[in-house]
């Protein structure tokens, strides 16, 4: 069984965020802790990939097309959410 993870900084983040976003992210929590990570990266709308550079060991969820839920998957089965971040393509 795998569980999802966070700290007082993500639930902070958590709620400066659309409520949407929020009801998408939790979908996909409680995905994984039903069904597996292995199983929820099959699911394309996530697009769950893995992160490079500074962030390399790191995956990231795509909540929608402006938000991004960052974790790392520890050998202990758990998944630790780092932060939940606004992607702007002026960043870039």
């Amino acid at each position: 069984m795998t569980t999802v993870t966070w700290n007082r900084e993500v639930d902070k983040q958590l709620s400066r965020i659309p409520e949407l976003i929020v009801r998408k992210f939790r979908i996909w929590a409680a995905l994984v802790e039903e069904s597996g990570i292995r199983e929820v990266r099959k699911h394309k709308g996530f697009h769950d990939e893995p992160l490079k550079g500074q962030r390399q060991g790191q995956r990231s969820v795509r909540l929608n097309i402006d938000y991004r839920a960052i974790y790392v998957e520890r050998q202990t089965g758990k998944l630790e959410l780092i932060e939940v971040v606004e992607v702007n393509k002026h960043d870039y």
